[in-house]
């Protein structure tokens, strides 16, 4: 998958198609793993468009999934918009969500083949690494993260975070697990520390002389980029590696939006995902974010588009949210904590 300022996965869902779905209610009730500053005013343009009233309750991913599933029937939510497919799929076999029927499905591979879920925005892994260093490491790969050189250097978040569940069963799924137990195996023994924090701690600790090697997700940099004056000073200490460049790509993930198993306002919820893949909602939830658009003609924000073009991964995205278990394994033995 080559990924350049204006390359992307998805055709376009015209504005026309919102207009084709009657909406059956007068309100919607959404939960968001979005902070509500990057989420709220989207919602509220669709709400102010379509006279509908939405009740917005915000959280962190994993709670929204399990205050879903302790509601059951009784849940108020119509729509779960969160973070990665491995948290997407989770709620997919929980029995969660249900099939979204939208006049004209994305053709793409950011869905679930059931299409339990589509993509919002994609996002890149790539490797962090220290400004002083990037000449002399001359890091290409993942798999280099896993030579003897690099021993103490490199920092990261735990087994337990959801983006490295993912990277580990993107892994999986082109390499086999023995490849990826392997490099999990040789990435544990190179760690500086044992693993905590967000992804911004790890961008901090390189610029701190913790470590010098970091894995983060872009928008976390560019959320840094455009912070305040600390978070600024430790985002210009990194220099991002697009690693696997000749081979199977970046790790790229999603975030994503479903309808919920039973969502009282169907008709509506879709109209929302169908108004949040069109041009403009797809213009601002990425640059607000900081994410790589869905849409194919949207162009990446500046902030973004200054770290450069890649080649992505290019495997079924579902197949990663499939194989998360599997990964948890290979982490566990490896002694990822």
């Amino acid at each position: 998958m080559k990924i350049s300022r204006k390359a992307s996965l998805l055709g376009l869902l015209s504005t026309a198609l919102i207009a084709s779905l009657p909406l059956n209610a007068t309100e919607l009730n959404v939960y968001s793993a979005r902070k509500e500053a990057l989420i709220k005013p989207l919602l509220d343009r669709f709400a102010e468009q379509n006279d509908v009233t939405i009740n917005l309750v915000t959280g962190k991913a994993d709670a929204l999934i399990s205050r879903l599933k302790n509601e059951g029937q009784f849940s108020p939510a119509d729509v779960l918009i969160t973070t990665d497919v491995g948290r997407l799929q989770r709620a997919k076999d929980m029995g969660l969500t249900q099939p979204i029927t939208l006049a004209e499905f994305p053709n793409s591979e950011f869905h679930d083949a059931e299409q339990h879920w589509v993509a919002l925005t994609k996002r890149a892994r790539p490797i962090m690494v220290s400004v002083d260093k990037i000449d002399e490491y001359k890091i290409q790969s993942y798999e280099d993260l896993t030579k003897p050189e690099f021993a103490g250097k490199i920092c990261v978040r735990s087994s337990a975070n959801i983006y490295n569940q993912s990277m580990v069963a993107a892994l999986i799924a082109q390499k086999g697990e023995q490849y990826a137990q392997d490099w999990a195996t040789g990435l544990v023994k190179n760690f500086a520390r044992k693993p905590k924090g967000g992804d911004r701690d790890q961008i901090k600790a390189i610029a701190a002389g913790v470590c010098d090697i970091a894995l983060a997700n872009t928008y976390y940099l560019a959320a840094m980029q455009n912070a305040d004056a600390a978070q600024q000073k430790a985002a210009q200490a990194v220099s991002v590696v697009w690693p696997n460049q000749s081979d199977r790509g970046v790790h790229i993930n999603i975030s994503g939006i479903a309808v919920t198993k039973y969502a009282q306002h169907k008709t509506t919820a879709e109209a929302l995902i169908a108004f949040m893949l069109t041009q403009d909602a797809q213009s601002w939830y990425g640059k607000t974010n900081h994410e790589y658009p869905v849409d194919s003609t949207i162009e990446w924000s500046d902030t973004l588009t200054a770290l450069g073009t890649f080649n992505g991964e290019s495997i079924p995205i579902g197949k990663v949210g499939e194989l998360n278990a599997q990964a948890v394994k290979i982490m566990d033995r490896a002694g990822w904590l």
